[in-house]
């Protein structure tokens, strides 16, 4: 019904519209006395293929990637969808309005999304305060951190020191964000020696907490093989305890949709299938060259079983989905679990 009904309605409003329309929606029906176990009921997989990582135990392998709920408005909804985990952000500091509108574009004939949002949040004030509300036991809140727009990369340490204290309290890992295209400069964090800089010191930060939680960094999906292995080569000096594999390209090859729309809709970051071979390119790198075993969140064009199967061969140990989920509809988690 979703991909017959919903969806084709959802797709004649603005992209960016026509998520806070659903996020409305979907807050507003679980109001209903019994909707919320209605939803469980039908899109919670049972077959949920458990899995522990970091000492965490996460009900399913399929999260729903940072991005989707910025602001922690609607994770304890979105859990009745059937998500193992869900990763709110990217936080910011500071709240701040992003890029200008419109800053979101669907590809159609592509399965695809370009967006160029620029970490738009209302800061780590109030993600604090939504995520001390109570929520399912078993649900996991991954807390992807990031810079203010206005602060200079010789100031990023602060910004991603203040989030990662703020939130230690409310998330169980965090994800280090040097990789959306959408903020200015902020993909030259990916260089080795600034991104050691950050993650040592997040590290040290963290050694000083009654109880540690894993840091996880996000990367891009353009990165040649040698940043691959400069990649590689920072996991294992700083010790963090994963990647997530990979962020939106600015890459557009090989795309059905017109020559013209793409330069009409023009700089942003690409998601969705049309950045699913790459990704899967980058996990398979990763696994192959890494002289220590990491666990490694993969993101990127998963939309089917086939899709999630290949990121788990690929060497992942756990998947999450977006654009997938926008264009799949909320039966997908169940979809990629079920045998």
């Amino acid at each position: 019904m979703y991909r017959s009904l919903i969806r084709p309605l959802l797709f004649k409003l603005d992209p960016e519209n026509a998520h806070h329309f659903t996020f409305n929606l979907i807050k507003n029906i679980h109001r209903i006395p019994g909707v919320a176990a209605i939803n469980r009921a039908l899109f919670r997989p049972k077959s949920n293929d458990p899995i522990e990582l970091w000492g965490l135990k996460f009900p399913n392998r399929v999260g729903l990637a940072a991005g989707f709920d910025k602001d922690a408005l609607l994770y304890k909804e979105l859990y009745n969808y059937g998500f193992g985990f869900i990763e709110v952000g990217t936080v910011t500091p500071k709240g701040q309005e992003g890029n200008p509108k419109p800053r979101m574009f669907r590809l159609p004939q592509d399965q695809g999304l370009i967006n160029r949002m620029g970490f738009n949040n209302q800061g780590l004030e109030h993600l604090q305060k939504q995520l001390m509300a109570k929520r399912p036991k078993d649900l996991i809140i991954g807390g992807n951190i990031g810079k203010n727009k206005l602060t200079p990369n010789e100031q990023a340490l602060d910004d991603y020191r203040a989030c990662r204290k703020a939130l230690h309290p409310y998330v169980d890992y965090f994800v280090v964000n040097v990789s959306s295209p959408n903020t200015p400069n902020l993909r030259d964090l990916q260089e080795k020696e600034p991104l050691k800089r950050i993650l040592k010191n997040l590290k040290e930060d963290d050694a000083q907490e009654d109880k540690s939680k894993p840091i996880l960094l996000k990367i891009a999906p353009d990165l040649s093989n040698a940043q691959l292995d400069d990649i590689i080569e920072i996991v294992e000096e700083t010790g963090i305890e994963g990647l997530i594999a990979t962020n939106t390209t600015i890459s557009r090859d090989g795309l059905k949709t017109e020559k013209a729309r793409i330069e009409e809709i023009g700089a942003g970051g690409l998601s969705g299938q049309p950045v699913k071979n790459r990704s899967t390119e980058v996990i398979r790198y990763l696994k192959q060259n890494a002289k220590i075993d990491f666990p490694i969140i993969a993101v990127g064009g998963v939309q089917s079983r086939a899709d999630y199967l290949e990121k788990l061969e690929a060497g992942a140990s756990l998947v999450q989905v977006y654009t997938g989920f926008i264009y799949q509809g909320p039966g997908l988690v169940k979809q990629l679990l079920s045998d």
